[in-house]
């Protein structure tokens, strides 16, 4: 029952368009009918700038990290990390916004800082650095994921390793798209950094 409970509020959570609550409230926008059409963080920052894009990917990583340590608050005898999942189910495939979300990079990291912090910053680190290095989001984020195994791996936290492994692959799969333009030169790369 608990299980149930908690996963649906998680997917609740991971439900909430913050792209598109700040897009329309905050810029008159519908972050859907502009660049990719993605709800997510990276295409908040390229359609309405720096500071919608940070107050989007903190709400996202929010959502991922308060699903993943509500359960604890309450006492609840669950496995947080799968709580999580639901977060990131939820961010993708939104009831709020037709089922039509974000690539579920930033939810999946905070559902990951709500049960190991070091890892997240591993991973945090991992990507500021890919970006630095190829100007990518999407690449960054795919690469962050894989050394987030390979961290996991190193620590022995193998439950930790699944769910990162899952949300490697949900992240590699929901950038199908962009890995084609990567190979074809044509994904649009950071001019910031």
């Amino acid at each position: 029952m608990e299980y149930a409970l908690f996963a649906i509020i998680a997917y609740l959570l991971g439900s909430i368009p913050s792209g598109l609550i700040i897009g329309k409230y905050g810029y008159d926008t519908d972050i859907r009918e502009h660049g990719s059409g993605n709800l997510g963080g990276t295409n908040t920052f390229r359609v309405l700038g720096i500071k919608a894009g940070l107050i989007v990917t903190s709400a996202d990583i929010l959502k991922g990290t308060l699903a993943t340590v509500l359960p604890l608050l309450f006492g609840a005898e669950v496995i947080t990390l799968i709580i999580g999942i639901f977060a990131v189910i939820g961010h993708m495939y939104p009831i709020f916004a037709g089922f039509k979300g974000g690539k579920a990079v930033a939810t999946s990291g905070g559902v990951i800082l709500g049960v190991n912090p070091i890892i997240f910053f591993i991973l945090l680190a991992t990507f500021f650095l890919a970006l630095y290095i190829s100007k990518y989001v999407s690449l960054s984020s795919m690469i962050s994921g894989v050394v987030g195994i390979v961290a996991t791996l190193i620590a022995q936290d193998f439950g930790l390793t699944i769910v990162i492994t899952l949300f490697t692959l949900f992240v590699i799969y929901r950038h199908r798209s962009n890995i084609k333009r990567i190979m074809n030169k044509t994904e649009p790369k950071i001019t910031w950094m």
